[in-house]
């Protein structure tokens, strides 16, 4: 950031914290932070870890977050310029209607779809700009999809494509059976994406499929993964490019083996709230949250030129944990984080207002933005 911001992260979890010290070490002008936390002491407890961990001068400051609002809050609210929402989506939309009621810019990370719809509904009158899912998946990968969409479409003169793809995986360095998984991330984000519908595109129009439907192998540079619909990772772009694209979709990547696993989990019982319950449970119970991670995302655009000649264009990447200041990330954090805080600055230093959709942001200065680029690496235009 070349100002100085106030920013206030709700939540206190592994991707808080990655921001938190983000922002502290990659920040032009020192920012102020406020971690926010419904158990106070886990928020003091970040607030420390970030100011022990950075090499620069920076101010963060712990306070109680709550559903309801309280004297504390609106002190923090008064004096914040933006929220970054690092809570779980179910509270989205309570964080959002903060972040409007005060005037504050907002950025979330979350994959859920009713809570984006209704945040939407929210904000579209909002004196201040909310972009919303930017995070990895969705976020990130979305946004280089869409890049992929437009250059190919310039490049070969075309106004429309055969497929987009788009897939990420978050992966331990080893995987053992039977689960041939290791939870590097939320367990309820993962039973959720796992049982939520997936929105594609199936002959250029958007529709629902169930999640674990499509599973299939896929080889990136030489190792073999499962790929399969999940939900919320293709954010709003069956809806930007309904008509344009005639198979579109999400999928997440695991070690081979571990949708058999799942499979044997789900069998006899119906969708709903206490089977995602249920499914985390049982997924718990026997996957061990694991430090060592790697990042794997693979988008890809396939369709004819104008001559009829069929091409297909590909990005593959792997991000491995990274040092930063005196901490050293994991992966998941560093990746989710980072399009974040691109999109603070983004809103930050511009003068959107109302939503601003992954299909909406210009993809380019994006992806090759200061915080994107550091992690991700530069994107050839």
């Amino acid at each position: 950031m070349n100002s100085h911001y106030n920013f206030i992260i709700a939540g206190a979890g592994g991707i808080a914290e990655a921001a938190g010290l983000l922002l502290a070490e990659w920040s032009t002008v020192p920012p102020t932070i406020f971690i926010g936390n419904r158990t106070l002491a886990k928020a003091e407890k970040v607030a420390q870890w970030i100011q022990e961990g950075t090499t620069k001068s920076c101010t963060v400051n712990a306070f109680h977050l709550s559903s309801t609002l309280t004297d504390e809050m609106k002190e923090v609210f008064t004096t914040g310029d933006i929220i970054l929402d690092c809570l779980p989506g179910s509270m989205a939309p309570i964080i959002a209607r903060f972040a409007k009621d005060f005037e504050l810019h907002y950025a979330n990370l979350t994959e859920y779809v009713n809570e984006t719809n209704e945040i939407i509904d929210l904000a579209k009158d909002a004196k201040t700009g909310f972009i919303l899912q930017t995070g990895l998946a969705p976020g990130y990968i979305d946004i280089l999809a869409n890049m992929l969409f437009q250059k190919f479409c310039k490049d070969f003169e075309v106004d429309k494509v055969e497929k987009l793809e788009f897939k990420v995986g978050a992966l331990t360095d080893h995987a053992v059976a039977p689960h041939y998984y290791g939870f590097t991330w939320s367990p309820v984000g993962v039973a959720t994406e796992y049982l939520k519908c997936a929105l594609v595109l199936r002959d250029y129009k958007k529709t629902e499929l169930p999640s674990l439907s499509e599973r299939a192998r896929i080889i990136i540079d030489g190792i073999t993964y499962e790929e399969d619909l999940t939900s919320g990772g293709a954010a709003d772009l069956p809806d930007a490019l309904s008509g344009k694209v005639r198979w579109l979709d999400y999928k997440t990547l695991r070690h081979p083996g571990h949708y058999a696993w799942v499979e044997k989990l789900l069998i006899g019982t119906e969708n709903t709230e206490d089977t995602i319950e249920t499914l985390q449970y049982e997924m718990e119970r026997v996957i061990p949250h694991i430090e060592n991670d790697h990042i794997i995302l693979y988008a890809a655009v396939e369709g004819k030129d104008k001559k009829g000649k069929l091409h297909r264009r590909e990005v593959a990447k792997k991000i491995l944990p990274l040092k930063i200041g005196k901490h050293t990330l994991r992966a998941i954090q560093t990746t989710t984080a980072v399009p974040l805080l691109q999109a603070a600055q983004l809103l930050l230093e511009s003068s959107n207002k109302g939503v601003l959709l992954q299909s909406e942001i210009d993809p380019i200065p994006f992806l090759n933005g200061n915080f994107v680029a550091a992690v991700y690496g530069e994107v050839l235009t």
